[in-house]
């Protein structure tokens, strides 16, 4: 098991020490630090997907009214 050392404002100490009083606050901090661990890689793959939609995006060629209109008719005649 490693000890890490971090600052925090007396406040959130305070509020957490509270919050948590009579558990393994090592345990929780633990945990907390997992889904903060969790959570960014989350939003780094949230990220990295975005930006290859948009260059997938950006490589795509526009849609031209003609395009338009003649997938619409295409679907209605597929409907009818």
């Amino acid at each position: 098991m490693a000890t890490v050392n971090y600052s925090v404002p007396e406040d959130v100490k305070e509020a957490f020490n509270a919050t948590f009083r009579g558990r393994n606050k090592s345990a929780v901090i633990a945990r907390l630090m997992r889904e903060a661990v969790e959570n960014e890689r989350r939003d780094v793959r949230r990220a990295q997907a975005m930006e290859a939609l948009m260059e997938r995006r950006d490589r795509r060629s526009a849609l031209t009214s003609a395009n338009v209109r003649r997938a619409r008719d295409t679907l209605r005649e597929g409907a009818g």
